[in-house]
């Protein structure tokens, strides 16, 4: 192995104490540049608090940007039943008529992107999709936070969070050394719900049975795509495409051949504003934890070869590949599922899929319950009642047991099925804004946040556009 293997029999040394560069304090302090943090800076902003929004990488946009999930899907409910159409667009084909289900900051997001022509709106052309170019989507996101006067800071890894008397100090690993921020109210954005951990909450990781996450895939875009050859090969072989996915039999003989090494049983790739473009959904890395270095290293190598095989079976395989080539991969590999905060309440699969409602929702979902098999091949797709949403409680954003922190994202109070739908970037984005409105309340008003009424989040909330029924 090439890639360094965890200790065998662990050991732990001590570390001499440090000081920290303080680096100022703030009303709400959004951990994680992300579409949930996106989300939590503009809610937190449009409420009134100062804002300051902190991300580990040089750039913004999380996942969407940093590990190159494209595009955006659907948080629109589906009224009417999908018709067959033209399956070769290279977008999702099976969501009929619907309604947008999250409003408020995301469509802010999203009317900035269409104007900058680096998006497609949502519509029933795109399955309620939204490609996206990755490049300009942080340039947009970089105008959206200082037209909004949110204070950002790259280049920041956080660490640890302390508890003070009357407020929440944050540690970061920087190039200038460690440095803290202090802050009224945090809201951890990070995906892995690092902050909440650390400030001491509870936590469930994987599925019941074995704590199994969903797998990685690391996405990767491919250009001088000839979309025409590739839909003539379709036309003539109904069979083998679905919209996004497919190629059985092209797979099954590359596997035969021992061209191709997957767990999976299909190729899934999508169309991107780019003429000649794709953004390739392929790779899947099982048995590995996002919170683990050894297994993020482990799934880089893993992924990164797999991209290698896909590329090449794309290119001699596969009509309108004969040129391509891969242009970008993901700096890092997507991670689906890790920590699930435990909150006051855990939202359920069941109330996703009997599409519950809640007195104190903050949020909504219509996305499907979408559960890659975390142990190899076979995905898990169910749909939600027809034309019906879930309602996310204000109760799933605030931890057991912690004050001045609340999550926002992936990382939400929910069981491992209820994770699969809320999981997506628009929903994410709309927890996030439900949590920057509490911590902007809770911090303009001087509560905690458990404290503040869920009548003035959900009031706030609707003023800025936010969907709840």
């Amino acid at each position: 192995m090439s890639y360094l293997m965890p200790p065998r029999v662990p050991r732990t040394v001590e570390l001499p104490p440090r000081q920290a560069l303080h680096a100022g304090s703030t009303q709400v302090l959004v951990i994680g540049g992300g579409p949930a943090g996106i989300g939590a800076a503009l809610g937190a902003a449009n409420a009134g608090a100062e804002v300051v929004l902190v991300e580990r990488y040089g750039f913004l946009g999380g996942n969407a940007t940093a590990a190159l999930v494209m595009p955006l899907m659907s948080f629109h409910n589906e009224v009417k039943q999908a018709v067959a159409g033209d399956t070769t667009r290279l977008l999702p084909p099976d969501h009929g008529e619907g309604e947008p289900v999250v409003g408020g900051v995301l469509w802010v997001l999203l009317d900035q992107l269409a104007r900058a022509g680096a998006a497609i709106r949502p519509s029933l052309e795109t399955g309620y999709t939204v490609p996206f170019d990755p490049e300009l989507f942080k340039l947009v996101v970089y105008d959206l936070l200082e037209s909004h006067e949110v204070r950002t800071l790259l280049h920041a890894f956080a660490s640890d969070v302390l508890s003070l008397p009357d407020r929440a100090r944050a540690v970061f690993e920087t190039k200038s050394g460690p440095l803290v921020m202090d802050a009224d109210v945090i809201v951890d954005c990070t995906g892995d719900g690092d902050i909440a951990a650390a400030a001491g909450a509870s936590y469930e990781i994987g599925r019941p049975e074995d704590g199994w996450t969903q797998p990685m895939s690391l996405m990767f875009r491919m250009v001088r795509f000839d979309q025409e050859d590739f839909a003539a090969y379709t036309r003539a072989h109904p069979d083998q495409w679905r919209g996004v996915h497919g190629l059985w039999d092209l797979v099954r003989a590359a596997t035969d051949a021992g061209e191709l090494d997957l767990p999976r049983e299909d190729v899934l790739f999508f169309a991107t504003p780019n003429a000649g473009e794709v953004a390739v959904n392929s790779t899947r890395v099982t048995e590995v934890l996002g919170t683990s270095v050894w297994d993020l290293t482990r799934a880089e190598f893993t992924a990164h070869r797999q991209m290698a095989q896909i590329a090449r079976f794309l290119h001699d395989r596969v009509p309108g590949f004969a040129d391509s080539y891969i242009v970008q991969s993901g700096v890092q590999v997507g991670v689906r599922e890790t920590r699930r905060i435990l909150g006051e309440y855990q939202l359920t699969g069941d109330d996703v899929l009997k599409a519950r409602r809640f007195e104190d929702a903050v949020a909504r979902g219509a996305y499907p319950v979408d559960i890659h098999n975390p142990s190899g091949r076979g995905t898990t797709l169910k749909r939600l009642p027809r034309g019906e949403s879930y309602d996310i409680p204000l109760r799933c954003l605030l931890p057991r047991g912690v004050e001045r922190v609340l999550v926002a994202g992936r990382c939400i109070s929910g069981d491992h099925v209820a994770h699969s739908s809320y999981r997506v970037m628009p929903i994410s984005m709309a927890t996030g804004q439900a949590a920057g409105v509490c911590a902007a309340l809770a911090a303009t008003q001087g509560r905690q946040p458990r404290d503040v009424p869920v009548s003035a989040v959900q009031r706030e909330l609707r003023a800025q556009g936010a969907s709840l029924l």
